[in-house]
């Protein structure tokens, strides 16, 4: 029986398989960081979730071109730059650094593309002037251009909200400018002191939501299939995105739209005024980058991921458990066939809507077969350590040197060196031979107070943090 991926289409309420537009291509837009701060877990996650899905679809051969955007220009940019006394672009500039320093560490690939708002601004123009020619929009009394919601009727397809609910709960910005409190701004007029560029209505910005709309579509083409973010952006952003792409081109906008869930941390909404605000560089100062990564990738990525320093010890001690039954085992080619039972049933739970708590099950149970044949066939457990890696590769996991990884630790491990630790395991080899056991424990002891854990074998003794 051939499986086929399937996808959680937040636009259809349900899973669908994946038929790409062009036979062998997928098309995958990520709305990605607006750039006046470091990235955050929140980030981290759909940075990793992304990087997955991206990986998973060229192991199945497809030709992917990844779109993940940047927002340098924005309300918040824009105060962030001000507090600082700083000119916009070497905010930005700064932390799209910071950014890029974050991903590679948590090894998220870089995307095929990374459009920035600010290079875009003439593709954005065109579309609202396509909105304005189309009758989807119209120029408020202050030099504003705002989308009409009402004029598109499909508005809310995506989120399930209408438009009379919209306005009976939710909380929507007064403007008497609006001729509707739901329309939203597409072009705002200059302020002074702020940062504007030319256009047919005067100097002004691009709104947050026509940005992803013009560089999307002048990226991938105005119909694509993929398009990805955090569940927050589902309303209003990503529906916003849809009513100007599509009244602007006329065209559908977008096959599958992907929702990646919140994170909490320690079960409540991460928030900066609840002082539970962790950025990825504050964590990889205590965790190892692929802990992080790993600890992602426990949970569904539509499922909520609560973040706390118990589950990413968690974590560290599950890797910790992939690695070892990888260490001394070379890596490479080896002859022989392994039955493809792992691998069908690894495919089968990435087909399912990208299940990587499944799929990081099998790794587990390769884990299990190689420990229990490590010492009675070589062969088969080099043969399933490569199998352990290959399908690890997959999610971004298990392509460090075992004993770099087991030695490394998080950061409450010990202060020892490397160097101090090699002397104190020479110095119980040397009790070991002179038959002094009791100072062979103490130091075994000494080291496992440390952190540090002995584990003597046919090869000599190996370390590991634990």
């Amino acid at each position: 029986m051939i499986i086929m991926l399937t996808i959680y289409n937040t636009l259809a309420k349900q899973k669908v398989p994946l038929t790409p537009i062009e036979p062998g291509k997928v098309r995958l837009y990520v709305c990605g960081m607006t750039v006046y701060d470091y990235c955050h877990v929140g980030h981290a996650r759909v940075m990793v979730v992304f990087d997955v899905v991206v990986r998973y679809l060229r192991h199945l051969g497809y030709q992917v071109t990844y779109i993940r955007n940047i927002t340098d220009i924005d309300d918040k940019i824009i105060q962030r730059a001000k507090d600082n006394g700083e000119d916009i672009h070497t905010l930005t500039a700064r932390f799209i650094q910071a950014m890029h320093e974050d991903t590679d560490a948590l090894g998220v690939l870089r995307p095929d593309l990374e459009p920035r708002a600010t290079q875009f601004i003439s593709n954005i123009i065109v579309m609202v002037q396509r909105l304005l020619d189309n009758g989807y929009a119209y120029l408020t009394s202050e030099g504003d251009i705002c989308y009409a919601v009402t004029r598109f009727p499909e508005y809310g397809k995506l989120s399930g909200k209408r438009i009379e609910e919209l306005r009976a709960g939710e909380r929507v910005e007064v403007n008497e400018t609006k001729q509707d409190p739901l329309d939203f701004v597409l072009w705002k007029r200059a302020k002074p002191g702020e940062p504007s560029w030319k256009s047919p209505w005067g100097a002004g910005r691009p709104g947050w939501h026509i940005e992803c709309s013009a560089m999307s579509t002048s990226c991938l083409g105005n119909h694509f299939d993929i398009h990805g973010g955090g569940m927050d952006l589902q309303f209003p952003h990503h529906e916003n995105e849809i009513a100007q792409s599509e009244g602007a081109t006329g065209e559908p906008f977008v096959n599958v739209w992907m929702h990646n869930g919140f994170v909490r941390i320690n079960e409540e909404k991460m928030s900066k005024s609840l002082g539970n605000f962790f950025t990825v560089r504050e964590v990889l100062q205590k965790y190892p980058p692929e802990v992080v990564r790993y600890f992602i990738l426990t949970s569904h990525y539509r499922s909520p991921l609560n973040y706390s320093d118990q589950h990413l010890d968690t974590a560290y001690h599950a890797l910790t458990r992939l690695y070892t039954a990888l260490r001394g085992l070379p890596s490479g080619d080896t002859s022989g066939e392994l039955e493809p039972t792992y691998q069908e049933r690894f495919s089968a739970a990435m087909d399912d809507d990208f299940n990587t708590p499944e799929a990081l099950a099998v790794l587990f149970e390769l884990a299990r077969e190689i420990n229990s044949l490590r010492h009675t066939d070589r062969a088969q457990s080099t043969q399933l350590g490569n199998e352990l890696r290959r399908l690890g590769n997959l999610l971004g996991l298990l392509q460090q040197d075992p004993d770099t990884f087991l030695q490394q630790g998080t950061s409450s491990a010990t202060e020892l060196s490397p160097q101090e630790i090699e002397k104190l395991i020479a110095d119980r080899q040397a009790a070991r031979a002179r038959r002094d056991w009791q100072e062979s424990d103490r130091i075994r002891h000494a080291l496992k107070e440390q952190g540090i854990l002995l584990e003597d074998g046919a090869q000599g003794t190996t370390w590991r943090k634990g």
